[in-house]
């Protein structure tokens, strides 16, 4: 193991809900990687040698080689270290039906609820809102009564949601939306969620996150 984790090194930062992702898989899979902390203000030169067309964390390097893009090293993750509970269901067609829902968690939840941060005036919060509830209502569905998207089995979709639900608490300080009153199936499953143990070491306290939100909110308001 000690060599295993000689050759395995995620490159991070501790407030991205995309590089908890990857920690989440990485623990559910029980490997031993290094973990270095990137400033996003300053990128290293390691970052920018193994993510030069876009720059930006999480990287994941086995072996000296590079696989980035959250969605992508989870996959990575599963497909290389097979032992212990698969991320992705073996059915093709269910397979398929996860990587769905994990791109929707992509393109949809995170532009939503980052918009709820930059928005400050009372329409366009107003909307920012109705559409980040549209957005988490369809996930509600998604969900059903299962215990995980996968049903039993915890899986691609909720390692994809899960590191928002650390979101939610500054959602609610800086934009007033209560995501557990809204979408309460949503909030079960993250508690759920948090009872396992790859999530419950991986997430970042709420009011940590909030605190940096707020910093992270003047700027891009004041950059407008």
């Amino acid at each position: 193991m000690a060599a295993e984790k000689e050759l395995v090194k995620l490159l991070d930062f501790w407030a991205s809900p995309f590089g908890q992702r990857c920690r989440i898989a990485l623990a559910e899979k029980g490997v031993e990687y290094e973990s270095k902390e990137e400033n996003l203000s300053e990128k290293s030169q390691l970052l920018l040698k193994y993510n030069p067309i876009h720059k930006k964390i999480p990287v994941l390097l086995h072996a000296g080689r590079p696989v980035c893009e959250s969605l992508i090293i989870i996959q990575y993750i599963d497909e290389v270290w097979p032992g212990n509970a698969a991320i992705l269901p073996s059915d093709p067609y269910a397979r398929a039906q996860a990587r769905f829902w994990a791109d929707y968690v992509d393109k949809k939840v995170y532009d939503s609820g980052f918009r709820l941060w930059k928005l400050n005036g009372e329409e366009e919060q107003r909307e920012a809102k109705k559409e980040f509830i549209q957005i988490m209502k369809i996930l509600e569905e998604e969900l059903g009564d299962k215990k995980y998207f996968g049903g039993e089995t915890f899986g691609l979709v909720d390692i994809a949601l899960v590191p928002f639900t650390s979101l939610f608490y500054s959602y609610e300080v800086y934009s007033g939306l209560n995501v557990e009153r809204e979408c309460p199936k949503i909030a079960e499953w993250g508690k759920r969620c948090m009872e396992r143990e790859s999530v419950a070491k991986t997430l970042q306290d709420p009011v940590k996150i909030c605190e940096f939100a707020g910093i992270f909110m003047k700027k891009i308001r004041a950059a407008d």
